[in-house]
């Protein structure tokens, strides 16, 4: 990961439990990844299955609903939470490091500023700014 343009980071305002929840919580990472797409996280356990739906909106271009099964591959409690996208044969990955009385969330790719900006907005208690 020497390439800075292959991340995705943020600093958050807040502690890493909390960054953790909304990262791994369904209700939560629903609302600010590709807001209006929901997750479905039954079972928060390495090996299990997680479902992402994404749905049509302004921004793709979809005519219908999108529904992609993930694997969780790593889960290291308040550092890293990855899955793996089945579909298209992709990690994703979030590692959540203490940074300057705060938390840095960092993601394996690049292209995710706007969906960690959102992420960033719900945790500091501001409007999502990328709907």
């Amino acid at each position: 990961m020497s390439d800075m343009e292959d991340i995705s980071s943020v600093w958050i305002d807040g502690d890493i439990e909390t960054v953790w929840d909304a990262i791994t919580e369904e209700k939560k990472i629903s609302r600010w990844y590709v807001p209006g797409s929901p997750w479905e996280i039954p079972n928060l356990k390495v090996g299990e299955k997680a479902t992402f739906t994404l749905m049509p909106s302004v921004h793709n271009n979809l005519s219908e609903k999108l529904t992609m099964p993930l694997t969780i591959v790593v889960l290291r409690t308040y550092k890293e939470f990855s899955l793996y996208l089945d579909s298209q044969q992709t990690l994703l990955s979030f590692v959540i490091e203490k940074e300057d009385n705060g938390a840095r969330v960092t993601m394996n790719s690049g292209g995710f500023d706007e969906s960690l900006a959102n992420l960033k907005a719900l945790i500091e208690g501001n409007e999502i700014p990328f709907i």
